[in-house]
């Protein structure tokens, strides 16, 4: 069942998302201030590619001092509009019954938008 809700999510759009994180994280990647940046949305956008059976969890031991200053900056800089993208297309999704398990998943991805320092996929 995950790998069907994966294939669909891949064809709803799911794909156009991970591009989009993965060519602004490359774009965030040209500058050294913006590798940490770049480096959560490559992450993201691995997320964004496969997210059903898979979960954005804390790493052991964070948050950290870091992980919650970076996370701080990461939403000061405006990457919190990402978190608002994912939360209109949930919205959209959960208008359908059928579209209700895509929706619920961009809700997740946009809790996950909002903190993705100190996370890894598992």
């Amino acid at each position: 069942m995950k790998s069907l809700g994966n294939i669909i999510w891949l064809i709803l759009g799911g794909l156009l998302v991970a591009l989009i994180y993965y060519l602004v994280g490359l774009l965030m990647c040209i500058s050294i201030i913006g590798i940490p940046f770049g480096l959560q949305l490559f992450k993201l956008g691995t997320y964004a590619l496969w997210p059903f059976g898979h979960e954005l969890v804390n790493c052991p031991g964070q948050p950290g001092c870091l992980s919650t200053v970076m996370n701080l900056l990461w939403i000061l800089l405006g990457w919190w509009e990402i978190a608002a993208i994912h939360l209109v297309c949930g919205l959209l999704f959960c208008l359908t019954i059928i579209g209700i398990p895509w929706g619920i998943t961009h809700f997740r991805m946009a809790v996950n938008s909002i903190f993705p320092f100190g996370k890894e996929i598992r």
